[in-house]
């Protein structure tokens, strides 16, 4: 089993993942961030002629500087530069989209020329961060561009011109990331966020536009039809899921975000289990074992925007993947990973293990080692997607709005009109209102409410909130309730694993018999 595994402290693993993506560049290569990495048995880094300069500088960016707004971590600004440079490197090609370049002998070979629009997600989150966090006006016109070359390029038949393309001296790459869900839909997102923050109408237009010709792969019935999607890039499928939420949340559209609730209660249980993992490819034959921590992240944000517009069952659901999944699965013991040895000094091969701390990846539910791999991968994209996935969490885990308090989940946080002590980092919850304004707490189901002890206010059961009409303001408000034990079991469509949980946090795993474990093995409490 694993070292220092955590399942607690949301913070602490945004922090350790704003080091990682601090770690990533490549000094023989202009700084350029590595995307691709091993670690075990071999550990190397390694450059991606598909995701590279085009893909993980819009990940970090849109990573660390959400970080430092929402939680406070200081984003070192030469890490940012770099960053950025890498992103406007890749949007200096023919066309104002992120590009990438070739590779022989796996290193990379001139200038970006290599075209995928599955990145063009990453390369509008890199000019989203900059515009917001750092009003950087080259991103805004970069953005307003690229905006303008898919309206005019993409939209009239919702597909690119190969041809037209290749004209310009781009190498298209037509591969199972190049169908809509798995491109070019995926930029609704980052679209969306560009509107909010700037209120640039045509960002919204063509947000609506792709949202539009994504809901034909998202049925009304919620079901999950794999001949609909055209893709079994699971992360594509979630990633346009979150996007549509976020879409809904702006516009305040009742019908499209029924449209996502529907999936997500109906078709993504056949993608994830009950910890919200699920297999990177949909394909049942293709590495079951294998998840992604993206995925599991496009869940968590999903479950956000339907726990505040919905029912607070999402904010459950959304808990219990970050305490189950998300958090555990994080790399914080890097004592199975060797560094390989350097006589030329090449940055692929330098401090790997100490530089990959933070990281998250593949893993299975259970550890880092799914069954039937041959290898522990953690490629670079993976800590962006799940840092900014655990930011917008940090962000929501209790709110103040319209003069109300809730505590959606129940993890430590601090605000300037609140304070929530966790019940699994200290004896009792704690909740200390700095405002004036109605308390709700959120009740997990799995509490016995005859065993809630609540002392010193007025309080009463609304639903699945405990209600507190006037606490008093700088006082704590302690809620007692012991961390019910109990076993569950986690289903996805090729296997089934047993559990034990106290509360939200994994105690005990079935393993299929593999190390590197986040848990105690489930069968040795038998």
């Amino acid at each position: 089993m694993l070292k220092n595994v955590n399942a607690t402290s949301i913070r602490n693993a945004i922090e350790l993942g704003c080091r990682t993506m601090g770690n990533v560049f490549n000094r023989d290569d202009r700084d350029i961030p590595f995307m691709q990495s091993l670690a075990w048995p071999d550990a190397r880094f390694e450059y991606s002629e598909y995701h590279a300069e085009s893909h993980i500088p819009g990940r970090h960016l849109n990573a660390l500087l959400t970080a430092e707004a929402i939680v406070g971590i200081h984003a070192d600004e030469e890490v940012i530069q770099k960053h950025a440079a890498a992103a406007f490197y890749s949007f200096g090609g023919p066309i104002p989209l992120p590009l990438n370049r070739i590779s022989q002998n796996g290193e990379p070979v001139g200038e970006p020329v290599r075209f995928l629009d599955h990145n063009i997600r990453e390369g509008m989150h890199a000019l989203y961060a900059l515009s917001r966090y750092r009003k950087d006006q080259r991103a805004d016109e970069l953005m307003h561009r690229a905006i303008a070359f898919i309206s005019e390029h993409f939209i009239p038949e919702m597909e690119w011109d190969k041809a037209a393309l290749e004209r310009l001296g781009l190498i298209v790459v037509q591969s199972p990331l190049s169908p809509f869900i798995s491109g070019t839909a995926r930029a609704i997102g980052p679209l969306t966020k560009y509107f909010r923050a700037t209120g640039y109408a045509p960002a919204l237009s063509l947000a609506m536009e792709l949202a539009e010709e994504a809901l034909k792969s998202y049925p009304p019935s919620g079901e999950f039809d794999p001949d609909l999607m055209e893709t079994t890039h699971a992360h594509s499928i979630t990633s346009t899921m979150s996007s549509l939420a976020q879409l809904a949340e702006t516009l305040n559209d009742q019908n499209l975000m029924n449209r996502v609730r529907m999936f997500y209660d109906v078709g993504l249980p056949k993608l994830r289990n009950e910890l919200g993992w699920a297999a990177e490819n949909t394909d049942p034959e293709v590495l079951p074992a294998k998840g992604e921590v993206n995925t599991s992240g496009d869940i968590v944000e999903t479950a956000l925007i339907l726990g505040s517009f919905y029912d607070p069952y999402y904010f459950e659901d959304a808990e219990r993947i970050i305490r189950g999944h998300i958090l555990p699965s994080q790399l914080r013991d890097i004592s199975f990973i060797r560094n390989p040895e350097n006589p030329e000094g090449k940055d692929a091969l330098r401090e790997v293990a100490e530089r990959h701390l933070g990281a998250f990846g593949f893993p299975a539910p259970y550890g880092h080692h799914p069954r039937g791999l041959e290898c522990i991968s953690f490629n670079m994209d993976i800590v962006g997607g799940a840092v900014a996935s655990l930011c917008e969490a940090y962000a929501l885990c209790a709110s103040y709005k319209n003069g109300i308090h809730r505590v959606n989940m129940l993890f430590d946080c601090q605000t300037e009109y609140l304070r929530v002590e966790s019940p699994y980092t200290h004896d009792a919850l704690s909740v200390t209102v700095e405002q004036p304004g109605p308390l709700f707490v959120r009740i997990p189901s799995w509490v016995d409410r005859s065993e809630l002890r609540i002392i010193g206010v007025t309080w009463y059961i609304s639903g699945d909130w405990i209600f507190v009409p006037q606490p008093v303001v700088g006082v704590p408000v302690r809620i007692e309730f012991p961390l019910t034990v109990r076993e569950i079991t986690l289903h996805h469509s090729t296997h089934t694993l047993r559990a034990r949980l106290m509360g939200d946090v994994v105690q005990a795993m079935e393993n299929e018999g593999m190390g590197k474990t986040f848990f105690e093995d489930f069968s040795q409490g038998e």
